[in-house]
């Protein structure tokens, strides 16, 4: 997929949005299938690369449905039931829990396959889509201002294969250019140090277990010498011949403070080896990752006439890593909040994208971030993990907690929050919390 008519340096769009993701792509079909004039940026040309897990969880699934896309998801993609986790022993599969908006299924499907799929079909609603063009500054960008991003009358493209520039003028950006977004630190964004970050790499192997109907955790990687060791793997059939095959690290920076991920890969390949029959023949080349803030560690979010979106936001579930389904709902939060300003001609109300994340996730994502950090002990992951794999209906709750698909009925986010807290206090056992107690009295 190549476009890249560059409109006239006089032309100001509506929205003009930096970046071909989740987010991006999500935000550009609803902004235009409304009617705005938008300009949607990606620096690279579709299909491309994205080092990513590739699993799509029941909320991904209905944002892709509500844009008329699940369809073409299910050509391309392979449907799975749900999760089974494996632990210190034990294991467990889980379907999908009943919800009354979210499937109970979901669908894995490489980011070379879904993002240009997005991004195409919100061209085809009338977004105008710039792909091999990296934005590499602002127009008129405002001075700082505590508290806010800074603002500017649209971005500077770069054209990737010939090297010219061009002006994009806009009402309005949006920033969803990724997790190590370079425009939005041009805003003013910076990331909370104190909140957990993510960690993860990823490859992808051929295996004779490609179609199978769960997605699988491994909630204990294992060294050579048989010690745990920081973080949990991943194996997500593709049901194209591949699987992916990838580890994480769900942590704070002191927890993973001289993890190599390259050689955690190493030690969980080769443990799941025999069973999945990974091995050097069947690699279909090296693995890619990277680092993701996450649970909203990234801030401000707003400024006079920009919005980030997605990763760009921090916007990755601490509780599973799981990023795509929070930049297609970001993206469709910032597109209903732009809309509303540009109605009423007033960039003012670009102040409600920060209440409505916080109603969405704020209270959720404080008890994500409360849990990462008491799972980040060893000691703490192996008793939690021993006593939950082996009680079926805790482990369903917690499935439901961790991918946010509980059934809140009217409850607003304050219940919610409080409600997971509770039931997270019910499933991990007393003997963690003394653990956890005890550590702090220690240090």
């Amino acid at each position: 997929m190549t476009s890249r008519a560059y409109p006239s340096p006089s032309h100001i769009f509506d929205v003009v949005i930096v970046g071909g993701g989740p987010s991006g792509s999500a935000a550009a079909y609803w902004l235009a299938s409304a009617g705005w004039d938008v300009c949607l940026i990606e620096k690279k040309t579709f299909p491309r690369e994205k080092t990513c897990g590739d699993g799509l969880t029941p909320r991904s699934v209905h944002q892709l449905a509500e844009m008329g896309l699940e369809s073409e998801v299910a050509k391309h993609g392979h449907k799975y039931s749900g999760l089974r986790s494996y632990g210190f022993g034990a294991s467990i599969e889980m379907q999908w829990p009943e919800h009354p908006v979210f499937p109970n299924y979901g669908y894995s499907i490489t980011r070379y396959s879904l993002d240009g799929m997005v991004a195409g079909h919100a061209e085809s609603h009338g977004a105008t889509l710039l792909t091999g063009s990296e934005v590499v500054g602002l127009l008129n960008a405002s001075d700082p201002i505590e508290g806010k991003l800074r603002g500017c009358a649209g971005v500077i493209a770069k054209d990737k294969e010939t090297g010219n520039t061009h002006e994009i003028m806009g009402r309005v950006v949006l920033v969803g250019d990724g997790q190590n977004s370079r425009i939005g630190r041009e805003l003013g964004v910076s990331r909370r140090r104190d909140w957990p970050m993510g960690m993860a790499i990823r490859g992808y192997y051929k295996s004779d277990r490609h179609d199978e109907p769960w997605i699988e955790s491994h909630l204990d990687i294992r060294s050579p010498e048989g010690e745990v060791v920081p973080g949990y793997g991943w194996i997500f059939p593709l049901g194209d011949g591949r699987v992916n095959v990838g580890v994480g690290l769900l942590s704070t920076d002191r927890a993973w403070k001289g993890v190599n991920t390259t050689k955690l890969q190493e030690y969980f390949v080769a443990q799941t080896a025999q069973a999945w029959g990974l091995n050097e023949s069947t690699s279909c080349g090296p693995p890619t990752g990277g680092r993701l803030p996450m649970g909203l560690a990234l801030g401000p979010r707003v400024g006079p006439n920009t919005l980030t979106i997605g990763d760009a936001a921090g916007t990755v579930n601490p509780f599973n890593g799981e990023g795509i389904a929070y930049g297609y709902e970001t993206g469709r939060l910032a597109a209903a909040v732009v809309g509303e300003a540009l109605i009423a001609d007033d960039l003012g109300k670009l102040s409600l994208y920060d209440t409505r994340i916080d109603d969405a996730y704020g209270e959720y994502y404080k008890v994500a971030r409360m849990f990462v950090r008491i799972i980040s002990e060893p000691q703490i992951l192996s008793i939690c993990v021993k006593f939950g794999l082996r009680v079926e209906p805790l482990m369903k709750e917690l499935l439901a907690i961790m991918a946010n698909l509980m059934s809140n009925g009217t409850r607003g986010p304050a219940e919610l929050g409080f409600g997971a807290m509770s039931k997270l206090v019910d499933i991990i056992p007393q003997q963690a919390f003394d653990l956890l107690l005890n550590r702090g009295s220690e240090s």
